[in-house]
């Protein structure tokens, strides 16, 4: 089977090598004092099996940047990151990474769809002339994934919608809504693979399986945190409200990527708290179960 195999997590990765604290900005301060450092990882991940390398524009957002201070800074920060995001061309393809607007995990504050939709669009838009395709992350709701999907359709790259889901319960979004929902909204709004992301490894099946009704490409890339809390669901949260799992090192988070090939998925990488050993476990276990990696 051919198999599509996305990078690891960005933010955690670059805070690590770093040794910064984290901030709100998260991985955009970390790009901005220590540049190449971005480019870096991605030749990591690409070394390791990688053949998506992600774009560091997670949280390249207005709202994002402007308590900072640094709103006016948003085309540069996305041409850094895309040209940090240069040094694995020609090795597979760059998704550019639109993240949700006002903070993730949480669809209680996503503006509404006239708001959200231009927003979507002029974000995507700043990565859309250098990459291959837009891959929308962590999208916690129908109206979100809507919404996203309506901004960036339009641009006319393949379009990755990537939700999030509830770490007990894979069949059903942080909202609380049904996943199922996602795999015909996907398919009628212009999606061009479906995805689970940053959730436990273990309600990945469960998402495949309910994503699976769309008809489309589907894939999985799991966080490996023990699990979101209530102080990181509150405004501008830091990873300090979250910790990473001891039982997900790369054997055991490979063991379970492994086990999403049979639930439909062709599309396998991490998130958060995965890095670089993850991605080349993966592959390894990939080759030798005969698969070909594209």
């Amino acid at each position: 089977m051919k198999i599509t195999v996305l990078d690891g997590g960005m933010g955690q990765e670059l805070l690590r090598r770093a040794g910064d604290r984290p901030t709100p900005l998260w991985a955009t301060q970390v790009m901005i004092d220590r540049p190449g450092l971005v480019a870096e990882i991605h030749r990591d991940y690409a070394d390791a099996g990688a053949t998506v390398a992600t774009v560091n524009s997670y949280a390249l957002h207005r709202d994002r940047l402007a308590p900072a201070g640094i709103e006016d800074r948003i085309d540069a920060l996305a041409a850094a990151a895309l040209d940090e995001a240069e040094a694995v061309r020609g090795r597979g393809r760059i998704a550019g990474s639109v993240g949700p607007l006002r903070g993730s995990y949480r669809p209680d504050i996503h503006p509404g769809h006239a708001e959200a939709v231009p927003l979507y669009a002029e974000a995507a838009a700043r990565l859309a002339p250098r990459i291959d395709l837009i891959l929308c992350e962590t999208v916690a709701s129908l109206d979100h994934a809507r919404s996203i999907l309506d901004a960036t359709v339009p641009l006319g790259l393949p379009v990755w919608l990537a939700v999030t889901v509830d770490d007990e319960d894979g069949s059903r979004l942080r909202s609380g809504e049904s996943v199922s929902d996602i795999a015909q909204l996907g398919s009628d709004h212009g999606a061009a693979a479906l995805l689970a992301n940053c959730s436990a490894p273990e309600a990945m099946p469960a998402a495949l399986d309910d994503l699976g009704g769309s008809g489309l490409p589907l894939g999985a890339y799991a966080n490996a945190f023990t699990q979101i809390t209530k102080d990181f669901l509150k405004d501008r949260p830091t990873v300090d409200a979250l910790s990473a799992r001891r039982d997900m090192g790369p054997d055991a988070y490979a063991d379970h990527a492994m086990g999403w090939i049979d639930h439909g998925a062709t599309i396998l990488g991490g998130c958060c708290e995965t890095g670089p050993a993850h991605i080349a476990r993966l592959a390894e276990r990939l080759r030798a179960a005969g698969h070909e990696i594209v």
